[in-house]
């Protein structure tokens, strides 16, 4: 197994960077849905910390993926694979990055701007309350969330129709 990528296949680096990005929206999606519905006490508050660590830890295993690209380019696609399919493939992978830094983003916005005090980067933030601008980030998050939703849903159907109707076994890329 390569550290890095080769022309065929992800490298370790790249291969845990992204299980444990996709592990961590898998726990999170489902864990905001839940939020959403609960009464203000201690078991919400509980359940939110949790939610801003793992969207705080997703937000900078993003940046470190993104980081991780630009040094290490990703593998060529098989040449059987048409333009049209590497373009659309190219562009759900840019969108999923997109969603992610724009819910994480409105996601740390809106508790700022809701008077709340976070640590980003070992710095202790707060900022003046402006509970309009929260509401605003607060409908980005949500927004960004059900996009994220549609394109891990393109994401991993992509693999699916690839495997089934072409033979190609993009999965084992990854693994």
């Amino acid at each position: 197994m390569h550290v890095t990528n080769t022309l065929t296949e992800y490298g370790i680096i790249s291969k845990v960077l992204h299980w444990l990005s996709a592990a961590i929206l898998f726990i999170q999606i489902p864990l905001g849905f839940y939020l959403v519905d609960l009464d203000f006490g201690d078991q919400r508050i509980t359940i939110e910390d949790i939610h801003v660590t793992l969207g705080l830890t997703v937000f900078y295993i993003i940046i470190i993926r993104l980081i991780n690209n630009i040094l290490n380019p990703t593998p060529k696609l098989d040449p059987s694979i048409f333009k049209g399919q590497r373009f659309l493939a190219k562009m759900n992978h840019v969108l999923l990055y997109i969603a992610i830094l724009a819910i994480t983003i409105s996601g740390i916005l809106k508790k700022l701007f809701n008077g709340e005090t976070l640590t980003i980067l070992f710095k202790e933030i707060q900022i003046n309350e402006n509970f309009d601008l929260a509401d605003q980030f607060y409908e980005i998050h949500i927004l960004s969330n059900y996009t994220l939703i549609g394109l891990i849903v393109i994401h991993i159907s992509a693999v699916i129709v690839h495997k089934l109707f072409f033979g190609d076994n993009l999965l084992k890329r990854i693994l």
